[in-house]
């Protein structure tokens, strides 16, 4: 079972909560026992994959397999070109003082947002990347994961995979 999920915001990407908050698995509506694929913070909207394909979740949650991760970031203030290469070059998370591997991003809105793409997903990355630099997260969306978009998912909304984006996950390819 393969299904594309547009998280809302202040659900828990797990499958039980020991807080009893709602989760994800709430909003979906399948007899099979799926589960997330990575984990979005409870604040993080967007896509978010569940499935019971053990293997290929765990392909696909593997650094090494490249996976990218689009996000869409509203900032507190607006960032300015020149700290661009800062936040794309692999930085030092001043929190852990752990490295970030190197990533896109590309300013919009005046520096408000920034849309970023990356490959890795270390704990709350996005976010502690940005507050390295000085800046709050006021808003986080994932837009895409593995080439796969929720297109016109609603938030709470799910739909599965077709054959195809199943197929292309697979072949480790994203979806074009």
């Amino acid at each position: 079972v393969y299904i594309l999920l547009n998280k809302p915001r202040n659900y828990i990407t797990t499958n039980r909560d020991e807080k009893n908050r709602e989760t994800v698995l709430d909003l979906v509506d399948v007899r099979e026992r799926v589960f997330p694929v990575g984990r979005l913070d409870r604040k993080t909207t967007g896509v978010l994959l569940l499935t019971n394909d053990g293997a290929l979740a765990h392909r696909l949650m593997h650094p090494s397999s490249g996976v990218n991760k689009e996000y869409l970031v509203e900032l507190d203030k607006s960032f300015p070109q020149r700290q661009l290469s800062m936040l794309t070059g692999g930085m030092r998370l001043k929190d852990t003082g752990e490295k970030t591997s190197p990533c896109k991003a590309k300013i919009l809105q005046g520096g408000l947002q920034v849309l970023l793409t990356l490959h890795e997903g270390k704990n709350h990355q996005v976010r502690r990347m940005f507050r390295s630099l000085g800046y709050d997260v006021k808003k986080l969306d994932r837009i895409a994961y593995a080439g796969l978009q929720a297109g016109r998912l609603r938030r709470g909304e799910w739909r599965y995979l077709t054959s195809n984006e199943v197929e292309q996950l697979r072949r480790g390819g994203a979806l074009l």
